[in-house]
């Protein structure tokens, strides 16, 4: 099979390379899946590049323990192990499989059959591949922990990203006056999915302007504490789903010392893979919200495309179609 590999860290164009490798053989709980679509996170974007250092930690000190990058996927049961209760062989499914390991850049992958979910009919590969870490993200963020409200003032910073843009579907669902923070170049696509007003961040600091808000989805987290506590109104809620590391070290920190003084509070997603993807695709199923998809691209680009994606300039999920020969 063809898969994306990569031996050291480094710049994605430089370390990541096509090759050929042996199929994986599923183990007893694992099921072999043929990977029609799969997507760029963040996650790729920094442990291919070693950065910051605390995944080498985790996932190699000197060179990476894995070889394959990928958290998402969508595709077909091939094969399956002795142990395997829940999929069969030619069941469609998709999923996170971030809580069982990585691999998605490749045309196969085994991995434990808990990893993925039977992928609705409705949906495509591609669909379905750029739905379950970006959409879970935004859900989780909006409604568990920010128990967003009908008329809410609610700004999301990264806007026109994969969890931004779902972010503001789900905004929406409520009523909700949305504001996204991005470059110009995307305004264009996110004043077409409705945000009712876009800041270009390298013109305006949201959180120095007079605007206050009851709710604020940052997917970049790349300031001071405090600063996202002068955009929020009283009773405010600031959540963050990722970003610069010593950001959120700093805003884990003083999250806690806020609490003691202020109505206002800030929160860090510690997200739970496919929770609540039941019922993200309800609402795309419903037509109440859609993905919005960059691509899809062929494998053979991923090292470019890894690399488009960390210079911010992917709008919406950026999908890579692995299998080319699957009729939906």
């Amino acid at each position: 099979m063809k898969a994306i590999l990569f031996e050291k860290y480094g710049a994605p164009e430089q370390v990541l390379e096509l090759k050929e490798v042996a199929t994986p053989t599923p183990k007893e709980n694992e099921v072999l899946i043929k990977i029609y679509a799969t997507a760029i996170n963040d996650y790729d974007w920094s442990i291919v590049r070693g950065k910051p250092y605390l995944y080498r930690l985790m996932f190699g000190l000197f060179k990476p323990k894995f070889k394959v990058s990928g958290m998402e996927l969508a595709g077909i049961v091939e094969a399956i192990g002795p142990e395997v209760e829940h999929l069969k062989v030619g069941d469609a499914v998709f999923g996170d499989i971030s809580d069982f390991g990585f691999g998605t850049f490749a045309e196969y992958i085994s991995i434990n059959e808990h990893a993925v979910l039977k992928k609705p009919d409705e949906l495509s590969f591609e669909v379905a591949a750029a739905i379950p870490h970006a959409s879970t993200l935004a859900l989780q963020a909006l409604r568990d922990i920010g128990k967003i409200q009908q008329d809410q003032k609610v700004l999301i910073n990264g806007g026109g990203g994969g969890v931004g843009t779902i972010g503001l579907q789900l905004a929406k669902l409520n009523n909700c006056y949305v504001t996204g923070v991005d470059t110009k170049e995307k305004f264009s696509m996110m004043t077409s999915l409705g945000y009712d007003h876009v800041i270009d961040y390298t013109k305006v600091d949201f959180t120095k302007t007079a605007v206050k808000y009851d709710l604020i989805l940052d997917c970049k987290s790349n300031r001071s504490p405090f600063s996202y506590l002068k955009a929020l109104k009283p009773n405010g809620l600031y959540v963050t789903i990722g970003g610069k590391l010593t950001s959120l070290l700093s805003i884990f920190f003083w999250s806690k010392l806020i609490a003691l003084f202020s109505t206002k509070k800030l929160q860090i997603l510690s997200l739970k893979p496919n929770v609540g993807l039941d019922h993200i695709c309800t609402l795309i199923e419903e037509n109440k919200i859609k993905s919005e998809i960059d691509g899809p691209y062929p494998l053979e680009e991923t090292a470019r495309l890894i690399q488009y994606f960390g210079e911010g300039k992917h709008k919406g999920k950026v999908v890579l179609k692995t299998n080319t020969n699957q009729s939906e």
